[in-house]
This record gives C-alpha cells, sequence and structure tokens, in this order.
C-alpha cells in the first residue's frame, strides 16, 4: 500500500528531522553520542549486508542514514522515513547497555527499511476516502443531519479500532521482529531484547489495553521476542557470527 512515494516523502522527512534538530539540543562529543553513532552505522551495515543477500542491494539507495542523541528526559526514541532517527537520553538507563541500545535502533531502522512511515500516510488517505464516501451517501440518501454526524462520528471510531490501530500493532511488532534479526547480524546477542523489554514493562507504560493501543501489551511483545530469538541466531550464523 503506497499511495505517497517515497521520492515525495523523504525530502519532507528530511526537512521535518533537521527542524526538530534545530530546535531541540542535540548531545555531541560524549560517550553516549557516540555509541549512538557508531551502533546506527553497525545496524545500517547489518541491513545492508541482509538485502545484499537477498538481492535487494540497490534498496537502500535514496536513505540517508543520521542517528542523534537528543537531551530529553522521555523515555522514546523514534525513526522518520529515510532513515532519519533520534534517541532521547531518558532511554538509555532503560537500555543500560549497547546491546540494550541495539535492541532499540535495530526496532527503529527496521521502521525505515520496512516503508511504515510511508504505509502509514497511505492507511490515512484511504481513511479520508472513506469518509467522504461515507457522506456523500448519507448526503445522496436523505438522511438527517444528526443522523449523519452520529454515523461519521461511529466511522472513525471504527476504522481507528478495526484499521489503523491493528495495522500499528503489526508495524511496531513487524520491526520487532527484523530489528531483532537486525541486531544479531550487527554483533548484539538477541537474548538482550526481552530483558530490555521487562524493564520497560517495569516503568509502567503498557497501562492501555492492547485493543486501543498503536503497540502491543508488554506481555505480547516478550512473548513473540522469544519466540522469534532462535530465528535471529540462525540468520546470523549465516553471516557468521554465532553466540
Amino acid at each position: 500500500m503506497a499511495f505517497v512515494n517515497n521520492s515525495e516523502l523523504f525530502p519532507s522527512s528530511f526537512a521535518q528531522y533537521e527542524e526538530f534538530l534545530n530546535e531541540s539540543t542535540v548531545v555531541s562529543g560524549t560517550a553516549d553520542a557516540a555509541m549512538v553513532s557508531r551502533l546506527g552505522a553497525k545496524l545500517a551495515d547489518a541491513a545492508q549486508k541482509w538485502l545484499n543477500s537477498e538481492g535487494y542491494g540497490n534498496y537502500l539507495d535514496e536513505y540517508k542514514w543520521e542517528y542523534k542523541l537528543v537531551l530529553d528526559d522521555t523515555i522514546n526514541a523514534w525513526c522518520m522515513p529515510g532513515g532519519k532517527i533520534v534517541v532521547y537520553t531518558g532511554i538509555l538507563p532503560i537500555t543500560k547497555t549497547e546491546a540494550g541500545l541495539a535492541v532499540v535502533l535495530g526496532h527503529e531502522i527496521s521502521h525505515a527499511l520496512l516503508n511504515h512511515g510511508q504505509q502509514r500516510m497511505s492507511a490515512g488517505v484511504l481513511q479520508q476516502i472513506g469518509a467522504v464516501g461515507l457522506g456523500v451517501g448519507l448526503g445522496l440518501a436523505g438522511i438527517s443531519q444528526d443522523t449523519q454526524d452520529l454515523a461519521m462520528t461511529a466511522y472513525g471510531v471504527g476504522s481507528e479500532l478495526g484499521g489503523t490501530l491493528p495495522f500499528s500493532r503489526s508495524h511496531e511488532s513487524e520491526a520487532d521482529h527484523y530489528g531483532l534479526i537486525l541486531m544479531a547480524i550487527a554483533g548484539y546477542n538477541p537474548d538482550e531484547a526481552v530483558p530490555f523489554w521487562e524493564r520497560m514493562a517495569a516503568i509502567g507504560g503498557g497501562g492501555t489495553p492492547e485493543f486501543l493501543s498503536t503497540h502491543p501489551s508488554d506481555e505480547t511483545r516478550i512473548r513473540q521476542l522469544q519466540g522469534w530469538t532462535a530465528e535471529a541466531k540462525q540468520k546470523a550464523a549465516e553471516f557468521g557470527v554465532k553466540f
């Protein structure tokens, strides 16, 4: 599902990333900043190796990887389309080690590799088209304005619960899955993923019911990662990395 081309999306993403950095406190010249840059480069290199092995050597030609550490207590990291990544200093006490941070960055890099930003924008286009079509149909049917408003509200809730939110959860699970493989190919033990998410769960971030969340529950995420760890190690072994 790609109604928005990366050739149009990436320049906008890069510009927004620069704007964000200009308005933020970017950490540089520290061991943590160096770790973010070093780790990001290793994971991107792992992605390229993997793509080469699958016959997609040119896949990343339009990507412009960049990894910045930003001074912020928020426990988060994110990636914009095309490979622009931010890690907040607030997540470092939870990652604890370089391998812990590899869990996070592998996940974010996978979002970029899998074009999730492009797909979510395309899903938004479909949702808007559906809303317009429903409104026109109700109007032609002679339905009262109050009933039309109620129907449109129901459509918005239904499309979120039945479409957009599960779509987002599937993206998060997909990024977990591919991120685990990337970190393993890069030489980081995928066994570190479960302890990291157990630490995240311990801080109380998983209180929203899964069906109302854009992310899988902590329990679902941990169970999935446990199931994917052997696969990640097997894939890494194909590149000469053993655990």
